[in-house]
């Protein structure tokens, strides 16, 4: 019995990375839309965080792994083995991305090729999520191997991803009216989460093995959902309590509901680790 925290590698790698994804979405679609020369050169700019939030999530993930070469390893059963396809994918997603802005801010890349490699980096995203959720998908492991997982990790892209794409589109000075549409998708995104957190408790009941309870896994179970939905919430605030007023977000206020937002998933993600039950076999009723 426990929490996740002793996994706080696989915590940042998995949260920083869904992020990312969303993140990365919502810039793409920006740069998908008509802007001017000085307009893409900034949101090209901003999209540098990205990367070197991606290079963070990876140093996490390596860290996880024990070592460089081990990371390397887990490559051998690529299309065979989960880890090794959400590894592949997720360095697929980091290259398509990089080698994207490397040749966007040397002035070599062509407008229409660029709008093909911006589609085919969002579509490889969304596969890198895809291939989080499949390593999670183990037998054994009831707790982990239902929709809930595909919810936690998928809600993570919708309610941390936006707000990271504001952040930066803020910082390079974008305005558009589709902004207005981020905050909706992370308040509907969060509303939705608050939904599975419940279902998933009540289903945590019917979960036990000949040794133990799923529902005794993590008896601060009720307490850390509860500060999560805070820190979430506070974080959301910070957001939206000037565009309530009217107001364009200060970049100080979108760093920090960023990081508030950032740590409650991080608290969600310790939830989802601290449910790991290993069982022969589980009885579900």
């Amino acid at each position: 019995m426990g929490n996740g925290w002793h996994e706080w590698p696989l915590m940042v790698f998995t949260v920083l990375g869904q992020c990312v994804v969303g993140a990365f979405i919502v810039l793409a679609i920006a740069l998908l839309t008509q802007r001017s020369k000085e307009e893409t050169r900034r949101i090209h700019l901003s999209m540098f965080f990205l990367w070197a939030l991606m290079a963070i999530a990876f140093i996490a993930s390596v860290l996880h792994l024990g070592s460089p070469l081990r990371a390397f390893n887990s490559l051998n059963r690529l299309g065979a083995s989960p880890l090794s396809n959400e590894i592949g994918s997720g360095s697929l997603f980091f290259a398509l991305g990089g080698i994207y802005w490397l040749l966007a801010m040397i002035n070599k890349m062509p407008r229409a090729l660029g709008k093909i490699w911006l589609i085919v980096t969002m579509v490889a995203g969304i596969g890198f999520v895809y291939a989080m959720c499949r390593v999670y998908e183990i037998d054994t492991v009831p707790t982990w191997d239902n929709a809930f997982t595909f919810f936690h990790f998928g809600l993570t892209v919708l309610i941390g991803g936006p707000v990271l794409g504001y952040l930066l589109l803020r910082g390079a000075d974008i305005n558009g009216c589709g902004l207005r549409l981020l905050p909706v998708i992370s308040l509907v995104a969060l509303v939705v989460s608050m939904a599975v957190v419940v279902l998933q408790s009540a289903s945590l009941a019917g979960i036990n093995s000949s040794v133990q309870a799923a529902s005794a896994l993590i008896p601060q179970y009720g307490s850390l959902s509860v500060w999560r939905l805070v820190l979430v919430v506070l974080g959301l605030g910070c957001w939206f309590c000037p565009l309530i007023m009217r107001k364009r977000p200060a970049l100080a206020s979108l760093i920090l509901a960023f990081v508030l937002v950032f740590a409650g998933e991080l608290i969600g993600r310790a939830i989802f680790y601290g449910l790991h039950m290993t069982v022969g076999m589980a009885v579900s009723g």
